[in-house]
């Protein structure tokens, strides 16, 4: 039986986001001429720019956010209702899951965000995680995106994937097939 692959980048940021300067049209223009099927936008802290994107295409866009925690970053796709920052990563996962929304974590061992997740902590939240993000095409280390797949592996947790484009030529750089 085959059926149809969607390619979907599912970290991507627009100007509402601090680092990047790409409007929301931009950023549809830019994932169409990757060839992408769908994409998540994951603004950090803040999902207006995600909201512009969907009213211009309901269909492509998905509505997400990348939440500072007190202890990391979570990224959560089908938001539809905004988590703020600094909150503690329990209080964000209660929003989160309040909403139905689907719960990643945000490269989670890239040594470069400065962020204090441990694999211990992970598996604390495990329960409440769907996915966690096995690539992320912005980690300078290939190290680790394997040390997040071989978490997601050895807990049987299934891979999110994205390039964490904040610029129409980083778009797309990195997917996943659904």
């Amino acid at each position: 039986m085959t059926g149809e692959v969607f390619k979907v980048d599912l970290h991507i940021h627009t100007c509402a986001s601090r680092d990047s300067v790409v409007h929301p049209a931009n950023v549809i223009k830019a994932a169409k001429r990757r060839r992408l099927d769908r994409i998540c936008i994951t603004d950090h802290n803040r999902i207006d720019g995600a909201l512009v994107a969907k009213e211009i295409d309901p269909e492509f866009v998905i509505v997400g956010e990348e939440i500072l925690t007190t202890r990391g970053e979570i990224l959560a796709f089908f938001v539809s209702e905004w988590v703020p920052p600094f909150l503690s990563h329990q209080e964000t996962l209660d929003r989160l899951q309040d909403q139905g929304a689907v719960i990643s974590v945000a490269h989670p061992f890239d040594r470069h965000r400065h962020q204090p997740w441990t694999e211990e902590l992970l598996e604390v939240i495990l329960p409440r995680l769907d996915a966690v993000e096995g690539f992320n095409a912005c980690s300078r280390h290939a190290e680790d995106n394997e040390k997040a797949q071989g978490f997601a592996l050895a807990h049987k947790l299934p891979m999110s994937a994205g390039s964490d484009g904040q610029s129409t030529v980083e778009i797309g750089s990195a997917y996943l097939e659904i």
